[in-house]
């Protein structure tokens, strides 16, 4: 059965996961990192796309992207996966794939649920029992969209600019939402969307979707179809 194509639109944030293969490491020494970041400013900025959060770690990648027309995405994931794999591989002379196959993403609605993706991002460390606090984790965003700190590779979504009237209190509030605790629903429905690469979102942003793709993009409703009215019989 041939795969469903992506769920893919000009303007629409994409929530992107990667993994190594085999859960395998995809990173080992800092500059790998470095290197990772540095090619995915320059590809991004050639395919006319925006990361908003990011975050790296030992064996897999998360990004918060939006692109600017159909087919962007994809080909940044191609481009970025073909150059830091035949870096890896130079580097530690080493042969074969580095990525566990395709790349997850699903969509994510621009309002409250994006900026729910941003800490769900930024947050792995903390999560994994790397660091006590995110700040001192250096390969994510959280220092830029936290604290303001210069990164060329970052440009704000409107929702997190509507943050505040300028940089501080942008800072200030996502800081406050940050530290606001994460439901294990929450954290439960982030995943599944990403698993299942549905649209992250109400109804009524699903529904748009659909609407514009003609393909449905959550799961199905969960129940018996409604039974449809017996035809009238004809009078004799």
């Amino acid at each position: 059965m041939p795969r469903q194509p992506r769920l893919d639109l000009a303007g629409v944030p994409q929530h992107i996961v990667q993994r190594g293969n085999d859960r395998q490491p995809c990173f080992f020494q800092d500059i790998d990192r470095v290197r990772y970041l540095d090619e995915l400013r320059e590809i991004c900025m050639r395919e006319s796309c925006a990361v908003h959060a990011h975050v790296l770690m030992t064996n897999h990648v998360h990004l918060l992207i939006t692109p600017s027309a159909q087919g962007q995405v994809t080909r940044v994931m191609q481009s970025l996966g073909r150059r830091y794999v035949r870096y890896v591989n130079d580097r530690y002379r080493r042969t074969g794939t580095l990525w566990e196959g395709r790349y997850k993403a699903c969509l994510v609605d621009s309002e409250s649920y994006l900026l729910r993706c941003y800490r769900y991002i930024e947050l792995n460390p903390l999560r994994a029992r790397m660091v006590n606090y995110p700040t001192n984790y250096p390969w994510s965003s959280f220092a830029c969209n936290a604290l303001g700190v210069a990164d060329p590779l970052i440009r704000p979504h409107s929702s997190y600019l509507n943050l505040g009237g300028n940089a501080d209190e942008r800072c200030s509030a996502y800081r406050a939402l940050v530290e606001q605790a994460i439901t294990p629903d929450e954290l439960d429905d982030i995943r599944l969307h990403i698993q299942r690469q549905h649209a992250y979102g109400t109804e009524r942003f699903r529904a748009a979707i659909e609407a514009q793709l003609s393909r449905r993009v959550g799961p199905a409703k969960i129940g018996r179809p409604k039974k449809l009215p017996l035809p009238l019989e004809s009078a004799h």
